[in-house]
C-alpha cells in the first residue's frame, strides 16, 4: 500500500478516534470530577464525614477500575444499545470509553485533592466558609495542578482504549490497524498507525505537563 492510498484511510480514522477521546474526556471529566471530590468530602476526616458512604463509593469505583476495558465494552453493551441505540460505531464506544475512564479519573482526583494542605482547609473554616465554598474556592483551585495532571494521563489512557475499541467495531486508529494492518496484512500502515498514536499521546502528555507546571508556578 502506497502513502497515496494510507493517507485517505488515516485521515477520517484519527478524526474518530479524536471525537471518540474528546467526548468521552467531557463526560469523564463531567461525572468523575464531583465522584473523586466525593470521594475526599464523606470520608472520615472529610468536610461532611459519611464513612459508610464513602465506602460504598470506594468499592463501585474499585469493581470500575478493577475491569479490563475489553471485558468492559462486551458487558456493557445493552446498556451501551439502551443509551445510543447502537453498540457499532464512534457514538456507541463513547459509552464504554466514558464508564472505564470515570473510576479511574476519579481516584487521579482524590489523590489531587488530598495533596491539598489541611491547614489551607483549615483556615477556610476559621473564616465561616461553607462546605460548597470550600471545595469550589480551597480545594479545587490548589488542587489544579495535579488534577490537569490527572486528566492528562486519563486522556493518554482513552486513546489506548479508543484503539481497544476497533477491535469490537468502535472505529478509529485501532479499527484501521485491525481492519487493514492485521486483517490484510498491511505491515507498513500498521507501523505508520501506531507512529501516529504514539505522536498523539506524546504531543498530548507533553501539552498536559507544560499546563501543569505553569499552574504550579502561579
Amino acid at each position: 500500500m502506497t502513502w497515496e492510498e494510507m493517507l485517505p484511510l488515516l485521515w477520517p480514522a484519527t478524526v474518530e478516534t479524536a471525537q471518540m477521546v474528546g467526548w468521552s474526556t467531557l463526560f469523564t471529566v463531567l461525572l468523575g470530577l464531583p465522584l473523586g471530590v466525593a470521594l475526599v468530602v464523606f470520608d472520615r476526616d472529610g468536610l461532611r464525614p459519611l464513612p459508610a458512604f464513602k465506602t460504598g463509593l470506594g468499592f463501585v469505583v474499585n469493581v470500575g477500575r478493577s475491569l479490563p476495558f475489553i471485558v468492559l465494552m462486551i458487558a456493557i453493551i445493552p446498556f451501551t444499545r439502551l443509551v445510543v441505540g447502537t453498540t457499532i460505531g464512534t457514538a456507541a464506544f463513547v459509552v464504554p470509553l466514558t464508564v472505564g475512564a470515570v473510576p479511574f479519573f476519579a481516584r487521579l482526583v482524590e489523590t489531587a485533592l488530598r495533596e491539598v494542605g489541611t491547614d489551607v482547609v483549615q483556615a477556610a473554616q476559621a473564616m465561616g466558609a461553607s462546605r460548597t465554598a470550600i471545595v469550589r474556592k480551597v480545594l479545587l483551585p490548589e488542587a489544579l495542578p495535579g488534577l490537569v495532571a490527572g486528566l492528562t494521563v486519563t486522556v493518554v489512557a482513552l486513546i489506548g482504549y479508543s484503539a481497544m475499541a476497533g477491535t469490537l467495531g468502535g472505529g478509529g486508529l485501532g479499527d484501521l490497524a485491525v481492519r487493514y494492518g492485521y486483517q490484510r496484512f498491511e505491515t507498513l500502515l500498521m507501523i505508520v498507525t501506531v507512529v501516529l498514536l504514539l505522536v498523539i499521546v506524546q504531543l498530548l502528555q507533553s501539552l498536559g505537563d507544560w499546563v501543569a507546571r505553569r499552574l504550579s508556578h502561579k
